[in-house]
């Protein structure tokens, strides 16, 4: 029993041992030089109904499904009245506020409630974590009536 006890103990350790030196979040996918996320449409300062359809934009790179190893290319994310970009280095958040797009998707309808909304786009790699550098949009605001 002693035995035991002794080698789940330095297992356990071990284990500890090896999180310690793991790096921290996923590896990073390099962005190439002058890549670009946009949104067509709607326009910034856009008075819309409560279902609007986002279209988005890419320049310098390439959409491919989230799980599709191809370089430079990636997958849209809509982030929805988000104030700070997701981290870096770990998957974009998958919840009411930052929208994944896996599917290589490059337009959405959207049902929002009537007030002001801020929309922006985030890039991400196979694995659903952010280039580096960040492929984001410029954050645009709308008006939803």
């Amino acid at each position: 029993m002693k035995r035991i006890l002794l080698a789940l103990a330095l297992s356990g350790l071990t284990g500890a041992a090896l999180a310690a030196d793991a790096p921290a979040g996923l590896p990073v996918t390099a962005a190439p030089t002058g890549a670009e996320a946009y949104i067509i449409s709607p326009a910034n300062g856009a008075t819309v109904g409560q279902d609007v359809t986002v279209r988005f934009g890419l320049k310098g790179m390439g959409v491919a499904p989230a799980g599709v190893t191809k370089e430079h290319t990636g997958h849209h994310h809509l982030l929805v009245d988000v104030k700070e970009l997701p981290a870096a280095g770990q998957p974009i958040p998958n919840d009411a506020n930052h929208l994944h797009f896996g599917g290589g998707q490059t337009q959405t309808m959207l049902k929002l409630a009537p007030g002001t909304h801020t929309l922006q786009l985030e890039l991400g790699d196979q694995n659903h974590v952010p280039f580096e550098p960040a492929v984001v949009s410029k954050k645009i605001t709308i008006h939803v009536k």
